[in-house]
């Protein structure tokens, strides 16, 4: 039971964990929030160093000229007597009665004011001599005082103090233009994430625009691409092309549903035509039984249209990239010249074939050979009489491999050779021959498929058929 409850409590307790976990989303708001932190951050990695170097320097150093200033009192006093220590007191602090600067005090052995500009021995300051800081008046003013407290011969006292007010002004400045600085930056983030946010919203809203039309049915709107070279130029570029390939197919969905309405009516009319006049007339079994295999072969071929549809459709989803393996290109090209030249033969056709002893290449080798195929079928299709078809494998590059047929035939006129391509497209001159125009079409999908392309160039006279495949 115990473990049952276990198990329902482990995906509560794994999707706090990656709430925990998750980084912000991306937004103006977020930019704006990081690029604060950020800079706060670098401001304080600097004023942090900086602060204590302030700090400890200027404590040392103050206590170093206290010291200094006393023990040079001191010897004074040693030297020269009790006169020549006030006349140098009194010339170091006259006229600095504000404690900015020297805090003296010279004190006779009977606490009578010899020198200095404090009035009487301050209260607070320890009965042993050395440093320390305290609080002592200045002219009625409390002020934090470092004092060095040294006793001189006969009982003289000698009091040498410096003021940290002063210092403590300089941090407090310090402290405001950090913090100034601090502000400054929250205020820029702010403003930034308001200039990011609206630009971001102004692009959001193209898009949202044309997604909207493109939703409405029309296909051929594309995103405003912008000129600045900023980091959406590429992916308005990728999004284009996206919805480009997106109308490419919708419009391929619609002229082969078309063609199939169109080149299925023929077959299925025929076939519903034999099947009624046998059902009426009755005729005798050999007449019966010859018109059963003509309905048999108008159902092989609406069988054969579906299934290069299928294959065209499989194609195009890219599904049969998981099946490329080595492939010699050549071997290929040469069993398929050797399949077709029986067919060849009897339409008194000379069929050729030229290659290297090896081409290799990654390919799905069905799909190549059922192009190839195509491509030998259809010129045996149009090629006269007494003709001749040559079928060529050679290497382009590096990066491409080709196989070329061509033949004597009638070619295709220039502004046809980008629809001979297209699914059920058949030219006028083709009409009387037999298929259903998706040879070329199967053939130019292998091609993409393999990355390449087919071309199709004039041979003066006839066809030239290249089918050009990447090695990559």
């Amino acid at each position: 039971m115990s473990a049952v409850l276990d198990a329902k409590a482990a995906p509560v307790r794994r999707p706090f964990l990656l709430r925990l976990l998750r980084l912000p989303g991306f937004s103006a708001r977020t930019i704006a929030i990081g690029y604060a932190i950020v800079t706060l951050l670098v401001l304080g990695m600097f004023a942090a160093p900086l602060w204590y170097v302030w700090h400890t320097n200027i404590q040392q150093v103050r206590t170093e000229l206290i010291r200094a200033d006393a023990h040079h009192l001191s010897n004074l006093f040693e030297r020269q007597g009790p006169p020549a220590l006030a006349a140098a007191i009194d010339s170091q602090v006259h006229g600095v009665n504000d404690g900015v600067r020297k805090i003296m005090l010279f004190m006779a052995p009977d606490g009578t004011r010899l020198a200095g500009n404090l009035p009487e021995w301050p209260e607070g300051v320890p009965n042993r001599d050395g440093l320390c800081q305290v609080t002592i008046r200045v002219d009625g003013v409390e002020r934090n005082v470092e004092l060095v407290r040294t006793t001189l011969e006969d009982g003289y006292l000698l009091l040498v103090a410096s003021n940290l007010d002063r210092f403590q002004k300089l941090e407090r400045l310090f402290a405001y233009g950090l913090l100034g600085c601090g502000l400054a930056v929250l205020l820029s983030a702010a403003l930034g994430g308001v200039l990011i946010r609206r630009a971001l919203l102004a692009r959001v809203q193209s898009i949202s625009q044309t997604s909207a039309s493109i939703i409405e049915g029309k296909l051929s709107h594309r995103l405003a691409e912008p000129h600045d070279g900023d980091e959406l130029q590429q992916l308005t570029r990728t999004v284009n092309r996206m919805l480009d390939q997106i109308e490419h197919l919708v419009t391929g969905v619609q002229d082969v549903s078309n063609a199939i309405a169109h080149d299925l009516r023929t077959p299925l009319s025929e076939l519903r035509a034999r099947l009624e006049e046998l059902s009426v007339a009755r005729p005798p079994s050999e007449e019966t039984f010859a018109e059963i295999d003509a309905a048999i072969d108008d159902v092989d071929r609406v069988m054969g249209i579906f299934n290069a549809l299928l294959r065209l459709s499989e194609i195009d989803s890219g599904s049969r990239r998981g099946g490329f393996v080595a492939v010699d290109l050549a071997a290929l090209a040469a069993e398929v010249t050797e399949f077709y030249a029986p067919v060849a033969e009897l339409k008194d056709i000379t069929l050729g074939f030229d290659g290297p002893a090896s081409l290799p290449t990654v390919g799905d080798p069905v799909l190549l050979a059922q192009a190839l195929g195509n491509m030998v079928d259809n010129a045996l299709k149009y090629a006269p009489v007494r003709g001749a078809i040559a079928i060529r494998a050679r290497r382009v590059n590096a990066q491409t491999v080709e196989i070329v047929v061509t033949d004597n035939g009638p070619g295709i006129p220039e502004h046809e050779r980008t629809r001979v391509i297209e699914r059920f497209y058949r030219m006028d001159a083709s009409r009387g021959t037999p298929g259903v125009g998706l040879g070329l079409s199967v053939v130019s999908a292998v091609a993409r498929l393999h990355g390449g392309a087919l071309v199709l160039e004039d041979n003066y006279p006839g066809l030239r058929a290249s089918l050009r495949l990447s090695t990559t």
